[in-house]
C-alpha cells in the first residue's frame, strides 16, 4: 500500500470553531439540528483549503458528487416484525430487508411459547465514522433507522492534529460525544489522538526523530495530562484512545519508522501520564494499518503493559488484492489475530471500508464475517466516499450486504452474513439518495487542483471563460 495515495481521513481537524459551534448547537436541543447540519459540512474532519494562486474571484465551486447530509424519511421508518426479516442463509439469495409499516405483534399463548434459551456471547459492538463533530452524533440515529433499529454502540471521532492546544481536546469539541456516551451504559466512545502536532504536514524523518526523542524525554507530558483531565471532567472516563494510529506508515508525523525505540518509549510515557489522572479508566488501542507498510508494525509494539487492544485499520486495498489475500498477507488480518492472542489482547477495527477495488461485495462480506468470527471488541466503518455504504451512494452492492447483515442487530440478536448469490444489479437501498451528477456552470472551465484541495472544497473548481469581460 502507498500511504501517500490514500484518501484523507479523520486526522485533519484544523478548524475547531466550526466544531465547537456544532457541538454547542446539538447540545442546545433538537431545534438546532438544521444549524448543526450546515455547520460541519465535510464528511471527514479538516480545514478548508484556500484557492490556489492565480485563480481570481471568478472561481466557482461545483456541486459535489457526494450528498453532505444523508436523506432520512421525515416519518420514522419502522421495520417489520422479526419473523418478517429472517437471516439470510447460504441457500437463499442476499437481499436488503426493506423497512415497512408497523405490523401489530401477535401474542403467543403461554402454553405455546418456546423455552427461553440462555443468552450467547454478545455480537461485536459496531458503529461508523460519520463526521468528526456534532453532526456525527446526530447521524448515528439516522443510520440506526436505516439499519432497522440496529444498535450503534460505538461512537468514533478524531482530535485535530494541527497544534497542541487541539490535541488537548479543544473546549466544546468533546462535550457532545461525552453526552452521547453517558446516555447508555453499554456505549463506547473511540477517540483517535495524535502523538505530535503538525500530524499531517509532511514533517521530515530527521525532524520526526527529534520530536520523538523530545516526547520520550517528557517534553509533551502536560498536553496529554490536560486531555485526560478534560475527558475525566466530561465523565468520559472509559474512552478508548486510539493513539498514534497507522504508525507503521509514512503519512503522519506520529509515525514510528524514523525511530522505533523512541516511539515506543514515547507511547509508554503518554499512557503513564494519562493513567495517572484520578478517575480515568482509559483503554489504549494500538492500531497499525494492515500489511507491512513502511515498517513492520510488530517493531512498533510498545509492550503489553501499555496496550489494552490490538487494533488494525484495514481498507480494501491495494487494487487486485482479494480478501483472502488480505487475511494471509504478511502482517495482515490473520497475523493481527495471532499476535493479539499471543499477548492476551482483544482485537478491533477502528477504520475499515471499501477503497481501491470499488464496490466490492466479496470484501464487504468477508470483513463482516471475519469480525463476527473473531469476536472483535468493536469496529467502526469509515462511512464516506469512497469507503462507505450509507452516506456514499457509489457502492450499492456492498451497501446491500452491510445492511442485510446488520439489519435489526442488537446485543442478543446477531445476524448472519449473507453468502454469495447469483449476480444481479441491486436497487438502491431506501434512505441512500442518488448522488447528483456534477454540472459545470455555463462558460466554465474545470481547474485541476488535486484530490486533497478538491476534497476539502467539496468538489472541483472551475473558472468562467468570460471572467475578464465581467464588470465592463
Amino acid at each position: 500500500m502507498a500511504p501517500q495515495q490514500r484518501r484523507p481521513r479523520g486526522g485533519r481537524l484544523a478548524v475547531i470553531a466550526v466544531t465547537v459551534a456544532a457541538s454547542a448547537a446539538l447540545a442546545s436541543g433538537p431545534g438546532h439540528a438544521a444549524g448543526v447540519a450546515r455547520a460541519a459540512e465535510p464528511p471527514a474532519p479538516g480545514p478548508a483549503s484556500p484557492a490556489p494562486a492565480g485563480v481570481g474571484p471568478a472561481v466557482q465551486p461545483v456541486t459535489p458528487a457526494v450528498p453532505k447530509t444523508p436523506v432520512v424519511p421525515k416519518t420514522p421508518v419502522i421495520p417489520k416484525a422479526p419473523e418478517a426479516v429472517p437471516p439470510v442463509t447460504p441457500s437463499a439469495p442476499s437481499a436488503v430487508p426493506a423497512p415497512s409499516s408497523a405490523v401489530p405483534a401477535v401474542p403467543v399463548p403461554p402454553s405455546l411459547a418456546a423455552p427461553v434459551a440462555a443468552p450467547g456471547p454478545a455480537p461485536p459492538a459496531f458503529g461508523a465514522y460519520l463526521d468528526f463533530g456534532a453532526q456525527g452524533v446526530a447521524r448515528m440515529a439516522e443510520l440506526s433507522h436505516w439499519l432497522g433499529g440496529a444498535e450503534l454502540r460505538v461512537g468514533h471521532t478524531y482530535l485535530p492534529g494541527d497544534r497542541w492546544s487541539n490535541i488537548e481536546g479543544p473546549p466544546g469539541f468533546l462535550d457532545v460525544w461525552a453526552d452521547w456516551r453517558r446516555e447508555r451504559k453499554d456505549r463506547m466512545l473511540v477517540l483517535n489522538v495524535p502523538m505530535l502536532e503538525r500530524n499531517e504536514e509532511n514533517v521530515s524523518d530527521p525532524e520526526v526523530r527529534r520530536l520523538l526523542g523530545d516526547g520520550a524525554a517528557g517534553e509533551f507530558d502536560h498536553h496529554f495530562r490536560a486531555l485526560a483531565e478534560r475527558l475525566v471532567a466530561l465523565r468520559a472516563t472509559d474512552t478508548v484512545i486510539v493513539l498514534g494510529w497507522e504508525m507503521n506508515g509514512s503519512t503522519y508525523t506520529s509515525r514510528c519508522g524514523p525511530d522505533p525505540e523512541a516511539w515506543k518509549k514515547y507511547w509508554n510515557r503518554i499512557v503513564t501520564t494519562m493513567r495517572s489522572v484520578p478517575g480515568q479508566r482509559f483503554r489504549f488501542d494500538f492500531a497499525p494499518s494492515r500489511g507491512r507498510d513502511a515498517i513492520p508494525w510488530t517493531e512498533c509494539y510498545p509492550g503489553d503493559d501499555a496496550v489494552d487492544i490490538v487494533g488494525m485499520d484495514s481498507y480494501d486495498q491495494p487494487s487486485g488484492l482479494t480478501f483472502d489475500e488480505q487475511v494471509k498477507e504478511p502482517y495482515g488480518l490473520q497475523a493481527q489475530v495471532d499476535f493479539a492472542t499471543s499477548h492476551g489482547k482483544p482485537i478491533s477495527y477502528p477504520e475499515w471500508g471499501l477503497f481501491r477495488n470499488g464496490d466490492n461485495a466479496e470484501y464487504m462480506r468477508g470483513m463482516l464475517a471475519w469480525m463476527d468470527q473473531h469476536k472483535t471488541l468493536y469496529n467502526t466503518l469509515t462511512d464516506y466516499c469512497p469507503h462507505g455504504v450509507w452516506q456514499c451512494g457509489q457502492n450499492p452492492q456492498s451497501s446491500e450486504i452491510y445492511r442485510s447483515a446488520l439489519f435489526g442487530r442488537t446485543d442478543d440478536a446477531p445476524a448472519t452474513v449473507p453468502k454469495p448469490a447469483k449476480p444481479s444489479r441491486p436497487s438502491r437501498p431506501p434512505g441512500v439518495p442518488t448522488p447528483p451528477t456534477p454540472e459545470h456552470p455555463e462558460n466554465c472551465s474545470p481547474v485541476e487542483l488535486g484530490d486533497w484541495v478538491e476534497y476539502w472544497l467539496g468538489g472541483k473548481l472551475c473558472v468562467r471563460l468570460d471572467w475578464w469581460q465581467r464588470g465592463r
